[in-house]
């Protein structure tokens, strides 16, 4: 069969500059918010007509860091802390055959800037620079599949514990949210509460993380009574 060549239709925008800590699935995380820039010559009015109808979208991207690292039929889940296999099918893994990537996302707006189309979206788990492949609306009578199951994976697993952020910590939230013009406190909280940790670390409740959120570095460590946020300060690249 001959090969399909596919060319991005836009690129998103994103707070989440690097891997880790990005929520492992869409609708995770609802208060940080991304956008798709939509490119030449896709990027028109005529082209997004009729979107505005839409609450929310489907977003067929490209995994862009995993292009040209190969694949395995059979991998390890994260959710499964590492320690069993399954079909590369049977999982959400970016490396695949083809290495992309489905996600459903609230489109809160449609901008026009001169020439340029912008669909502000939330709930998205993408990575800042990703390539997006397409664009459909979601529809509800048909998308949603009320008795579907996966044994696997039958909840969302975030953390039932209160977030405390360190009285510095505490300060450049207020400040750098307010600099930024973002929920940062909100958006902090949504994320950590998500457990960015891998799984077979998840009972090491003395080590301490780092996640890259907008131009900031977050230093943060969990133990079985709270997720405590230990400094906030400009990331190094």
């Amino acid at each position: 069969m001959q090969a399909i060549e596919l060319e991005p239709i836009g690129l998103i925008h994103s707070g989440y500059k690097e891997k880790f800590g990005i929520p492992r699935q869409p609708g995770l995380v609802h208060s940080v918010r991304s956008t798709l820039e939509l490119l030449p010559p896709y990027g028109s009015r005529e082209a997004v007509s009729g979107l505005e109808m839409a609450s929310h979208i489907w977003l067929l991207f490209l995994f862009s860091e995993c292009v040209g690292k190969g694949w395995k039929p059979r991998v390890r889940p994260p959710r499964l802390g590492g320690n069993q296999r399954l079909g590369v099918f049977a999982t959400r893994s970016p490396f695949r055959p083809n290495p992309i990537g489905l996600s459903p996302v609230r489109l809160d707006a449609i901008r026009f800037d001169g020439d340029r189309v912008l669909l502000d979206i939330s709930g998205a788990d993408l990575l800042d620079q990703t390539p997006v492949l397409d664009i459909k609306p979601y529809l509800p009578y048909s998308d949603r599949i009320d008795d579907a199951t996966f044994a696997l994976a039958e909840q969302i697993e975030l953390l039932d514990l209160p977030v405390i952020f360190a009285p510095a910590a505490e300060r450049r939230c207020d400040d750098y949210g307010h600099r930024l013009g973002e929920p940062l406190r909100r958006q902090i909280e949504e994320l950590l509460r998500c457990d960015p940790r891998p799984a077979y670390q998840k009972q090491q409740h003395d080590r301490e993380y780092g996640i890259r959120l907008h131009d900031l570095n977050i230093r943060w460590r969990i133990d079985a009574e709270r997720i405590e946020v230990l400094s906030i300060t400009p990331a190094e690249d």
